[in-house]
């Protein structure tokens, strides 16, 4: 039987073996562009870039994006933020071996949606999803974490405290992608942060008249 490490995660093909709770599934399911959902969701939407850089590839996604051991890679985080509440926590990468026009717009992003590139374009090809509870230990959960901050960690906290919803708090939900175009491979790890279930889509909100 596969067992995860502290610093892996075991990534599964069907959302259920997670366990989680019933107010992430739709979030972790949710087809189509997660940027366009999020923009959905909330009145003021932001892309918060951490860093894009150079980095070792983390021990559980080296094979998914079609590499024969841990090396490094180009790797970007971002934070989601809804209405300045941070949301999701976003990593990608992309082999160093990858070649300016298999991605070329990586580079250049900045602050805009990734997400909003690769469905803009005909030639990205999307594959399956894979899900995953990240533990305390793995390095993206310590990640999303330190991108959160202590007051944010707090407010969470409370929030985990009042609904039974999140009883494995600070476990986080993710989901991940490969993307292809051309020759070139592409991860997109998504983190749920429990903030994500509060948003309500502004079409859903009763009208008072």
């Amino acid at each position: 039987m596969r067992v995860a490490s502290l610093r892996q995660a075991l990534w599964h093909r069907h959302v259920n073996a997670l366990a989680a709770p019933a107010a992430m599934l739709p979030w972790l399911v949710a087809g189509g562009s997660l940027t366009a959902r999020l923009m959905a969701h909330s009145a003021a939407f932001r892309v918060q870039r951490l860093h894009q850089r150079s980095a070792p590839c983390l021990a559980d996604e080296a094979g998914a994006i079609g590499m024969v051991k841990v090396g490094r890679v180009w790797e970007r985080e971002v934070m989601l933020r809804c209405d300045g509440q941070p949301v999701v926590f976003a990593h990608t990468v992309v082999p160093m071996a990858a070649s300016a026009a298999d991605w070329p717009m990586f580079s250049a992003l900045g602050e805009r949606s990734l997400g909003s590139t690769l469905f803009g374009d005909p030639r990205v090809r999307r594959g399956e999803l894979e899900f995953a509870r990240l533990r305390p230990g793995h390095p993206l959960a310590r990640r999303a974490r330190a991108a959160l901050g202590d007051a944010s960690l707090d407010a969470i906290a409370a929030v985990s405290a009042d609904f039974p919803d999140f009883p494995n708090f600070p476990t986080f939900y993710a989901r991940r992608c490969l993307y292809r175009r051309h020759l070139g491979t592409l991860l997109v790890t998504e983190v749920f942060l429990p903030a994500v279930t509060g948003l309500i889509s502004p079409a859903a909100e009763p009208h008072h008249h």
